[in-house]
């Protein structure tokens, strides 16, 4: 009898691919990985797709480096898999390691050159290394592979990061263009006319994102935050109202809501809503100014001097927030610091002529008048420079301050401005010192320093290496 010979059986690697494909769409990642572990048992270990979603199911549960470790396993599997290098990159860079992701990046690039997603993603890797010429390069690279939102987004964020708004908003309404209901996108655009003062388009923008999203609480607070700058404090209140709801714990929105009570002269109410928006960020500088500027017009100078202190901290470079310290510190009869800090917010600040005024007003009571009517001259130049390049309205309050003291240091009482302008809806009033018998009372929300809104501002900066603006599969 002849013996017939057989080949011995070699496992099937594949075998069960499917089923590990079907426990993984549908998130039973228990099954999945009882599945895997018996295929890679019956394989020795050598089922690349098994080790491949045996990855990914790690990286779900926050064990980077593991999946880290399987993906290198799939790497030395299959070499030539431009989506495997993909992984790893994609791990190192959760871990942070943007300088190695960028490297495999690549590598998977000399692999398949066409991959939008890998330009995508080394446009993000470049981005957290500072390096936004290679980020920019790439990302353009990647909007001509393929057009996706992501990029548009990243894009955009890689120029406000480096100041340039008007390519900014040219970036981003190329991305509105393309998906014109994103509302994201619409939101960003909106805020960034908002903010160049561009009130028409902002509106504009931000009305298109509350069509499509009746609940985006970022337009919604952005359009409140609108119309409190045109004083509706009403209106604004019950936008808020609505944001309230969906993000109670929303900075901005407490800010807002304070100042809205400011202007409705609810001081109490006003520094109520800050000190909330203080408790829940505390190095916010708008929020600790516009305490100041609330105890302030409460001649609570103490209080005022605080939180103007705390904001300087943060924002040291803004000369009007020293011009608030020193009223504050003249009304505390501490008038050598209150010179200084005058003297801080003339060098800071090359525009505003009420840090010259009040300057001038401080001097005088001093008895120092050569000085004053120094500071008084640079504000008269100040003006004549803001009157020749816009058509900018000045304070009634200012404009009456100003002529009597350019009559007390004999100079004139009219020298600069014709006639006083109109009052504005509300007054917060001051004063610079309690010494001069000619002094009113200095102060509106103009002269004491304009009310700080803090509308759903862009994030600038993606949130971190899990953020959403990195594409993956």
């Amino acid at each position: 009898m002849v013996a017939i010979l057989t080949a011995p059986e070699f496992p099937i690697l594949e075998k069960k691919n499917w089923l590990i494909h079907l426990h993984y769409i549908r998130k039973d990642y228990e099954g999945c990985k009882a599945v895997i572990k018996e295929q890679l048992q019956e394989t020795q270990g050598l089922c690349e797709y098994a080790i491949y979603v045996q990855a990914l199911i790690f990286r779900l549960e926050g064990n980077i480096q593991e999946s880290l470790e399987l993906f290198q396993t799939c790497a030395v599997l299959s070499p030539q898999c431009a989506d495997n290098l993909k992984q790893v990159a994609r791990s190192l860079f959760l871990l942070g390691k943007h300088k190695a992701a960028t490297e495999v990046y690549n590598e998977a690039a000399k692999l398949n050159q066409k991959d939008w997603e890998i330009c995508h993603n080394l446009g993000v890797c470049y981005f957290y290394l500072k390096q936004f010429n290679k980020a920019q390069d790439q990302l353009h690279h990647a909007l001509h592979l393929n057009r996706h939102d992501l990029t548009y987004i990243m894009l955009g964020k890689i120029h406000l990061l480096t100041g340039d708004l008007d390519k900014a908003i040219e970036i981003y309404k190329k991305a509105v263009e393309f998906s014109p209901e994103n509302t994201e996108l619409l939101t960003t655009l909106g805020l960034l006319y908002l903010q160049l003062g561009f009130y028409q388009k902002a509106f504009e923008h931000l009305g298109n994102a509350l069509t499509y999203d009746p609940t985006n609480y970022k337009a919604i607070l952005a359009a409140g935050s609108m119309m409190q700058t045109h004083g509706d404090f009403d209106v604004a209140l019950t936008k808020y109202r609505v944001v309230a709801c969906a993000v109670p714990e929303s900075p901005p929105l407490w800010n807002n809501i304070g100042m809205c009570f400011f202007g409705k002269k609810k001081y109490v109410a006003a520094i109520s809503c800050l000190k909330r928006a203080n408790y829940l960020a505390p190095f916010d500088w708008k929020i600790l100014y516009n305490l100041g500027l609330v105890h302030l017009t409460m001649q609570q100078y103490a209080s005022a001097f605080y939180f103007l202190r705390a904001a300087i901290n943060f924002q040291p470079k803004m000369g009007e927030l020293y011009m608030l310290l020193a009223v504050a510190l003249t009304n505390l009869e501490d008038t050598e610091n209150a010179k200084r800090a005058y003297a801080e917010a003339v060098r800071l600040d090359k525009c505003n002529p009420l840090v010259n005024l009040n300057y001038a007003v401080l001097l005088y009571n001093q008895g120092e008048k050569r000085d004053s009517l120094a500071q008084y001259q640079e504000m008269e130049k100040k003006v004549s420079l803001l009157k020749d390049s816009s058509s900018l309205e000045f304070d009634s309050e200012m404009v009456e301050m100003a002529q009597k003291l350019g009559a007390a240091l004999q100079v004139g009482e009219a020298l600069v401005w014709t006639k006083p302008v109109k009052d504005p809806k509300s007054k917060h009033r001051t004063t610079t010192s309690k010494a001069a018998s000619f002094q009113q009372p200095l102060g509106s929300n103009q002269a004491l320093g304009q009310a700080m809104s803090s509308a759903a501002t862009y994030r600038k900066i993606p949130s971190g290496p899990g953020s959403t603006e990195f594409q993956t599969r």
